[in-house]
């Protein structure tokens, strides 16, 4: 069974990018690794007294975002597809792509596009990046 790496980020695109990595699962009968990777600075906030830290904001926002990884491998499973999730912190890249290595990946399955407008011309698009630097075939579904 190949393994298909899938970052979500729970936003717009994620559906259609969903329904797009099951039918590809499917025809070559691979298993989605589902990752999200969550911000570094979850839970911090600038104030009048500087930046200050809330632990409990981060707690349930890294709650909130398992709970929907959750959700969708159980979608994905219901669907006849084996998959598995990963929620780690940090710089989004590097965490995917060490993750495509450590499963094996045979594929990665990203949108065309996620966030958008000025984000991007600031940030760049993780899809392009990854398309970049990735070993593997990057299948770019288009998300609208």
């Amino acid at each position: 069974m190949v393994n298909i790496i899938l970052p979500v980020d729970f936003g717009d695109s994620t559906e259609d990018l969903l329904k797009g990595a099951i039918k590809f699962a499917k025809e070559i009968n691979g298993k989605l690794c589902l990752i999200h990777v969550a911000p570094a600075d979850i839970g911090f906030a600038i104030g009048d007294m500087g930046f200050q830290y809330f632990p409990e904001v981060e707690q349930n926002e890294i709650k909130q975002e398992l709970f929907s990884l959750n959700n969708l491998q159980q979608r994905i499973l219901a669907e006849g597809v084996d998959c598995e999730h990963l929620l780690k912190q940090g710089i989004a890249g590097d965490i995917i792509l060490d993750f495509a290595k450590e499963k094996n990946a045979g594929y990665m399955v990203m949108g065309s596009h996620g966030r958008s407008g000025i984000y991007d011309v600031f940030i760049g698009s993780l899809t392009k990046e990854l398309t970049r630097r990735a070993t593997i075939p990057v299948l770019v579904i288009p998300v609208h």
